[in-house]
């Protein structure tokens, strides 16, 4: 997909109005779906969000960023918590917060032998140093990818 395409398209069809500016990828974002840089007018999206929740919520968050850019160019409030934000964003039916994404994985599940609470690590851990945290007892390794 082109993404600087595609977000002058969802410009044009929701809000009637151009998009003048450069939408990239960045995969350096980790809890956002998008970002707006008011100086330079250029979007930042984030490639995972597309992938892991599809087309439908990614148009939403198209939306949001649109928003804060065409408010920030009408010299309106373009900032979250400004009036002229969330009713733009309500007119358009875009996404406030973008849904969590599970990517991290944990290879390793440690499991108490007393209590049952679960551990869930990246590395693996010296089971004769560790304890649980909670009771104090012997931890055992469930299973490992």
């Amino acid at each position: 997909m082109n993404l600087n395409d595609y977000v002058k398209k969802v410009s044009q069809e929701d809000f009637q109005k151009n998009f003048q500016h450069t939408a990239t990828w960045n995969k350096r974002l980790r809890t956002t779906g998008g970002r707006f840089h008011p100086n330079s007018g250029n979007l930042d999206f984030n490639p995972k969000v597309y992938e892991a929740l599809g087309l439908e919520v990614f148009r939403k968050i198209v939306r949001h960023e649109l928003c804060h850019y065409h408010l920030y160019f009408e010299k309106k409030g373009y900032r979250h918590q400004d009036r002229d934000f969330k009713q733009l964003l309500k007119a358009v039916n875009g996404l406030r917060f973008v849904p969590k994404i599970n990517d991290e994985v944990y290879p390793y599940h440690y499991q108490c032998q007393a209590c049952g609470q679960d551990y869930f690590r990246k590395r693996k851990m010296n089971l004769k140093r560790y304890v649980c945290g909670r009771c104090h007892s012997q931890l055992y390794l469930m299973e490992s990818f």
